[in-house]
């Protein structure tokens, strides 16, 4: 029995499937250079008033699932459960507000939630997000959305979908609250602990609840209590979205479960496992900046779950495994060989070639080995005559020829293979 494991809930990412990780993340930082988004790295964890006032009060999060503690000063923090409201926080802050164009930022780290461990679900979990603050254009809804749905693509996930709702400005929402609590109130005593509690405080979440969906089959829709102004913007959400080719489908039970959403709500989707489908989602936040101290600001964004990303890739049998090989692993045979190799070795990787070599003294038959589980383009076998001579000897491991060269050389030799 180990004295240590890993406390519950977490994964160790070991070499062999942490490559799988940075090819996805790879793909996320590329598709943010393209769509002009720029990187933003805040605190693990931050005040614990900020993801309340952020995330709100009758959000599961809040509730149920977030690390809490009080440091040594006695103020109360807590591991960051998303990765939104420590990004206002920062944009407010640092009054990045200042800067004249829109602020289109993305961040990828570990966020922290306790709740039961499952498939696609741990409680410390990665994100990938975008966040566009300081636009109301619809347009820029149609590229968080795009730009989302766009990595699904690209990493070559099946059936790749978006479902999309608005959940109104506050006017309309306020309206969309009676209807719905008319309907609820019937049935309050047949709808689970969570549902009874929050119907007064926040009905709209009630919608969210995982346990009684099938009561809520002929709510009222909010898509029929919207304003012009929050129709008018879904419209030309749609007409975007359209324009992109996104596959999306409207779904006007979809709110999210944040307080912080408005007028546009949106999730992503590809074929997963039962009902483990959604890969990630987001949607407008309009009143958020101000709430956390700043300028009225409008916002959108969306967070990806990088546990539910590999998940589905293993599920759809999409191979992503990118270990690169290496250039060249050398073989010495002879100590004086030896110090020569380590000498060619670095310069080598002052070059920006990739090498390796043997440190346990085995002989050339395992030595030989160690160069084929590394993949390696070229072994280079050095021994003490060769190295009178001032060669070495390059054998491609492909094709199996093998050539000699001077040591000067080597590393031109192979930067032109």
């Amino acid at each position: 029995m180990m004295a240590f494991q890993k406390p519950t809930g977490t994964q160790d990412l070991l070499p062999g499937v942490v490559e799988k990780w940075q090819y996805v993340e790879e793909k996320a930082r590329d598709l943010c250079r393209r769509f002009n988004y720029r990187e933003i790295r805040t605190p693990i964890f931050e005040q614990t008033s900020l993801f309340v006032r952020g995330v709100g009060e009758t959000t599961d999060i809040v509730e149920k699932e977030m690390y809490t503690f009080d440091d040594k000063g006695n103020r109360s923090m807590t591991l960051r459960p998303e990765g939104t409201a420590g990004v206002v926080r920062a944009y407010v802050e640092n009054k990045i507000y200042g800067e004249p164009d829109v602020s289109k930022l993305y961040y990828i780290g570990p966020m922290f939630r306790y709740e039961r461990p499952q498939a696609g679900r741990q409680r410390q979990f990665h994100q990938f997000g975008v966040e566009a603050i300081g636009a109301l254009d619809p347009a820029i809804d149609a590229e968080v959305i795009a730009l989302g749905y766009q990595l699904c693509v690209e990493l070559g996930l099946k059936d790749v979908k978006v479902e999309i709702n608005s959940v109104g400005n506050p006017t309309s929402r306020a309206a969309y609250r009676e209807q719905l609590l008319g309907f609820l109130r019937p049935m309050k005593d047949t709808l689970c602990k969570d549902c009874q509690s929050r119907m007064e405080r926040n009905p709209l979440r009630v919608l969210d609840c995982k346990v009684d969906q099938d009561k809520f089959v002929g709510a009222p829709s909010i898509l029929d209590s919207l304003d012009e102004e929050s129709l008018n913007h879904f419209a030309k959400l749609k007409a975007y979205l359209d324009d992109f080719g996104v596959d999306y489908a409207v779904n006007n039970r979809l709110v999210r479960g944040l307080d912080y959403y408005t007028l546009t709500a949106f999730e992503l989707k590809a074929q997963g496992i039962g009902a483990i489908d959604t890969v990630g989602g987001g949607g407008r936040y309009n009143g958020l900046v101000g709430d956390i101290g700043g300028p009225d600001q409008p916002g959108i964004g969306f967070g990806i779950g990088l546990e539910r990303i590999q998940l589905i890739l293993e599920h759809q049998n999409i191979d992503v495994t990118t270990l690169a090989p290496l250039d060249v692993y050398f073989v010495a045979l002879g100590e004086a060989a030896d110090r020569e190799v380590n000498r060619q070795l670095f310069k080598l990787r002052q070059s920006g070639l990739s090498g390796e070599r043997d440190y346990l003294g085995r002989k050339m038959k395992a030595q030989m080995k160690s160069a084929d589980r590394f993949k390696a383009r070229y072994t280079a076998i050095l021994g003490d005559d060769e190295l009178e001579r001032g060669e070495i000897a390059l054998k491609s491991m492909d094709t199996g020829e093998q050539q000699t060269v001077k040591l000067e050389d080597l590393v031109t030799a192979i930067q032109g293979k």
